[in-house]
């Protein structure tokens, strides 16, 4: 389950040094570049019960590094109405209107 908190919401709190609060539907491209700046999104985790992602899914990612990856060309899409505002401290709202879709049935409605 997504969110730092792990309640499928994409809620922070003062815990979440990392700001987990922008809900992503990941694509490849953002998966590799993710991997590349050593965030690895990918690989599953059993020890945390992460089962790692495939393009499509959607999770909630650092506000940080998705600017990251924005400035990098790399950004993935972002569905604003599970985006915490908070976000907004870290990435202005232009930038992520730019790439707001909203939830898509399947990766290949993107």
């Amino acid at each position: 389950m997504t969110g730092f908190y792990r309640d499928g919401c994409c809620t922070t709190g003062p815990e979440d040094v990392g700001l987990h609060t922008i809900c992503a539907v990941v694509t490849a491209e953002f998966l590799d570049h993710q991997r590349r700046i050593g965030n690895d999104l990918s690989t599953p985790v059993p020890l945390w019960g992460f089962p790692g992602l495939v393009p499509g899914d959607r999770w909630c990612v650092t506000a940080a590094n998705w600017l990251r990856a924005y400035r990098d060309g790399c950004a993935c899409f972002v569905v604003l109405a599970s985006t915490h505002e908070s976000t907004l401290e870290v990435v202005p709202l232009e930038v992520l209107r730019e790439l707001a879709v909203d939830v898509p049935p399947g990766p290949d409605g993107l």
